[in-house]
């Protein structure tokens, strides 16, 4: 059994306190524990989710930096492990459940920017080619496209009241032989998702190991309440042009030609 005492970064409070903000409905991967959005730092918005076939997708533009915004909905402290194309954002291992994360206080939020380099500093995500991905070129390319939030709530201290606004698998269903339990808005692991059928257009799309930017933590502990999240929030990403071929976006209506646009004819001009 995994010990739950684990290592995480906690927050320091003029990091937390600038972004208390709200999260446009639309925009967010809504799960019962925590808000998950994903925002393009070129612009600074909030890309639109769509939700297709129980999945969350976004559209990534290649080059472009991004930032993974997550929301304490809750009235306690959860950790938030975060993983990038199967690789986790703090550490740099192959992703698990029980590996460090972010521990956010009662409805905190935090932008998640790049890869982990130091309590100070780390290295931007980007969108860019599946094989720039940093998960490709460190021998990892299997999970490339998916970012994904695996939400604990911390062990309560004895005779400690639950404060939070949905008890404890309110919502949820329990995960086949894990014990996990996911929301209902939670979207299931790749495997267990059908495969789309439709090609893709170009090569799809990883996150880069970018330019080095500011992000400030101190590290703390965090003991959870469970062996396993209790929430999982996954958000997969592409290209329009990828996401349009597999059916996530609807593709535009183009205009063609028209042999009999009108009935009589005009004078000319």
């Amino acid at each position: 059994m995994p010990n739950r005492k684990e290592k995480g970064m906690k927050l320091s409070m003029i990091a937390a306190g600038a972004l208390l903000c709200g999260l446009a409905g639309p925009a967010a991967a809504a799960g019962n524990l925590a808000d998950v959005t994903v925002h393009d730092r070129a612009d600074g918005r909030a890309l639109p989710v769509y939700r297709h076939h129980g999945r969350y997708y976004v559209v990534g533009a290649p080059g472009n930096e991004y930032r993974v915004r997550v929301r304490n909905r809750t009235g306690g402290d959860i950790l938030a492990v975060v993983s990038v194309d199967g690789v986790n954002a703090v550490s740099g291992e192959t992703a698990n459940w029980d590996q460090a994360g972010y521990v956010l206080g009662p409805r905190q939020g935090f932008d998640v920017k790049g890869w982990r380099k130091s309590l100070e500093r780390v290295a931007a995500f980007y969108f860019t080619d599946h094989r720039n991905s940093y998960a490709a070129r460190t021998g990892r390319p299997d999970n490339v496209g998916v970012i994904g939030v695996a939400v604990f709530r911390r062990k309560a201290e004895p005779g400690a009241r639950d404060d939070s606004p949905y008890p404890a698998g309110a919502d949820a269903m329990s995960g086949a032989g894990t014990g996990a339990a996911r929301s209902a808005e939670s979207v299931a692991s790749a495997r267990d998702a059908p495969s789309p059928r439709a090609p893709r257009k170009s090569s799809s799309l990883g996150t880069g190991h970018g330019r080095s930017v500011s992000s400030s933590v101190t590290a703390t502990e965090f003991e959870r309440a469970t062996d396993y999240p209790e929430e999982v929030v996954a958000i997969h990403y592409d290209t329009r042009a990828n996401l349009v071929a597999m059916g996530v976006i609807r593709a535009p209506r183009v205009a063609l030609p028209s042999p009999f646009p009108g009935q009589f004819v005009p004078d000319p001009r």
